[in-house]
């Protein structure tokens, strides 16, 4: 089986093929100008791979939450070679990806993830490690970083940019139970990929017109100041 992967959702453009389990990836940190590096990126990550886009069979892609036009490009692209493939789709959560290379890279339990999302606020959900996989403990918010608390009083590892961002407010929310902090943490087409394997494994793909963004904002075209 395998899989190919995608994320535009934040600064990290990043794709990745999973065949065979073994992973390929290719990532590069950008402010924009997306659109335009991802397609390069798969052409060199399949040939990496020794294989090619009519090997594949699923694509996965980050839904979101996170900018609001890289979210859209990373939707519009999956759907574009989907549709043309035929190819089922993986949703994943940027949140998820970045739980997962937490406990890829830091052996973490129990983490929560806090993405920086402008206007002062976070991208924020905890997740606890099951089989070696991020799962969701409770629901993806959007939220100023004050109201991203504790589920419980046991130890939780602080893993993505809102941590670096609005550092004092969630070290105080969190006193005395962070066990470390990876505030330097994006999601990777990676770390997806291996969440997307576990997803086909459940049966939880879906056709390429059900692949959906996930802003969290309801507002997301609105100025600040509109809000």
């Amino acid at each position: 089986m395998t899989i190919l992967a995608l994320d535009t959702c934040t600064e990290m453009c990043s794709v990745a093929v999973l065949t065979n389990d073994t992973l390929y990836e290719h990532a590069q940190l950008t402010q924009r100008g997306h659109s335009d590096l991802v397609l390069g990126m798969l052409e060199d990550v399949l040939a990496e791979a020794n294989t090619e886009l009519s090997a594949v069979d699923y694509l996965a892609f980050g839904r979101g939450p996170g900018s609001f036009t890289g979210v859209r490009v990373g939707v519009g692209v999956a759907q574009g070679i989907a549709f043309a493939r035929q190819l089922p789709v993986i949703p994943v959560s940027t949140l998820a990806a970045v739980a997962q290379r937490a406990i890829d890279e830091h052996g973490a339990k129990q983490i929560a993830v806090a993405l920086d999302a402008r206007m002062g606020e976070v991208y924020s959900a905890h997740f606890r490690e099951e089989n070696g996989l991020a799962v969701l403990c409770d629901s993806e918010q959007v939220c100023a970083p004050e109201s991203f608390k504790s589920l419980d009083k046991t130890a939780w590892f602080a893993a993505g940019t809102g941590w670096r961002e609005h550092q004092t407010v969630l070290e105080a929310n969190f006193e005395g139970q962070l066990s470390g902090v990876d505030a330097s943490l994006l999601p990777t087409a990676a770390a997806m990929a291996k969440l997307a394997k576990f997803e086909q494994e459940q049966g939880r793909s879906i056709p390429a017109e059900q692949a959906v963004p996930v802003y969290l904002r309801d507002n997301v075209a609105k100025k600040k100041g509109e809000q």
